[in-house]
């Protein structure tokens, strides 16, 4: 049986999160021993992990870390391990050398600096892995590359690599240690190399993968919308953060009454953006218009019961969000933006617009005054298929191949 090791920054609820572990379950356990471990400590995805999967963690919140206590819960375990060891004494050199090329791009990205902290100050294990799968960027990547001892290293990248804020010197050359790296999705891959043009020929997309038998069946349980609004419902699902551009989207919300639309909003997600968001909200009169319902432990029939799917973000890796409402055959009005125009053929099953308050708004009302459009986005949407089978037999392979 092989050892395979999966590393996380965190267990939470979001896209890349769900993606992994739905990777594990496609994985036979009569074959690999996997173990996860979660760099963190935290998330409420812990539960969804299948019973045959080892955690090693010795201590785990299953708090929400983007809930107000799960965020106070993590505040205090990242502070905590910047002191085990003397870690951060340590790493002074390192922040201080990441810390001047942001402050004179006037862009300091916190996280980004403290991830190598984390990465050192996490405990480490004995076991040697036929394969250990870094699956986010940043403090996973570097805790596999450095202090992970296994015959086969594959690093996942599910942002776009320029926009986050990585760069090779935060980086120290990390990716020198992986035997394969998978971006998400083309654009993904086209960005990673733009910084890192030597690693090509060990780069190889990876696309996300999602239960879609799950998902169906997840939209058929009880729940979705409470309450008994008559117009049109447009839902987004993500992340309350900045990468998601939610500003935006009250922005155009309220183009949209002042257009005399009878529209309602929904988001579903928790986040840092809140009470920017609800301020934003609240000086728009938008209380009852556009809602934030948190994050949802089954959003698939809101999915179901909407009416248009939007995804108008900033930039994006590969959406699990974008392929659940494909799944659910939504009509799907997306940004253009990387990620997003690698899953949405415009016209065809679904729409793009600018990612502006006017772009939202125009090209919504153009789906609001042409219903048959809209269903034939959504029986569009419901047609793509992913070879993702294929794909992970093709990454479990190197470890054969290691043997060789």
């Amino acid at each position: 049986m092989k050892q395979v090791l999966f590393v996380i920054n965190t267990l939470g609820c979001a896209g890349a999160e769900t993606a992994m572990i739905e990777m594990i379950r496609n994985m036979d356990p009569e074959k690999y021993k996997i173990s996860v471990f979660v760099l963190l400590n935290q998330g409420e995805m812990i539960h969804r992990l299948p019973e045959s999967v080892t955690v090693l963690n010795e201590h785990f919140s299953d708090s929400s870390v983007l809930s107000k206590e799960g965020k106070k819960e993590l505040n205090r375990y990242i502070f905590s391990q910047l002191f085990h060891r003397g870690t951060i004494w340590k790493k002074i050199p390192y922040i201080f050398r990441g810390l001047v090329p942001m402050i004179r791009s006037k862009r300091i990205l916190p996280d980004k600096l403290l991830w190598r902290v984390m990465a050192e100050a996490a405990p480490r294990f004995d076991t040697h892995y036929d394969m250990a799968v870094a699956y986010l960027e940043g403090g996973s990547t570097y805790y596999v590359a450095d202090y992970v001892s296994a015959d086969v290293k594959v690093g996942f990248v599910h942002i776009d690599y320029e926009k986050a804020g990585y760069t090779r010197q935060l980086d120290g050359g990390c990716y020198d240690l992986f035997d394969r790296i998978c971006p998400v999705s083309d654009e993904v891959k086209e960005h990673f190399l733009a910084v890192y043009p030597r690693y090509e020929a060990k780069t190889k997309v990876f696309h996300n993968m999602i239960d879609t038998d799950k998902i169906r069946e997840g939209a058929e349980k009880s729940g979705g919308f409470e309450d008994d609004f008559a117009g049109v419902r447009l839902l987004t699902v993500g992340r309350l953060t900045a990468q998601k551009a939610y500003e935006i989207a009250v922005d155009a919300m309220k183009l949209l009454k002042e257009r005399g639309r009878n529209v309602r909003w929904y988001i579903l997600g928790e986040g840092e953006e809140r009470k920017a968001l609800e301020k934003k909200i609240k000086e728009y009169g938008l209380e009852q218009d556009f809602l934030l319902l948190g994050a949802k432990e089954n959003p698939y029939p809101y999915y179901k019961q909407c009416d248009i799917y939007v995804h108008a973000t900033r930039f994006e890796g590969k959406s699990i969000a974008i392929q659940e409402a494909q799944t659910l055959g939504c009509t799907i009005l997306a940004s253009d933006c990387p990620g997003n125009r690698e899953q949405i053929e415009d016209g065809v099953d679904g729409k793009m617009c600018p990612l502006s308050a006017e772009g939202i708004c125009d090209v919504l009302c153009e789906l609001l005054d042409d219903k048959e459009a809209c269903a034939a986005y959504g029986k569009m949407a419901q047609k793509k298929e992913l070879s993702e089978k294929i794909q992970l037999t093709e990454l479990l392979n190197l470890m054969e191949n290691e043997r060789e």
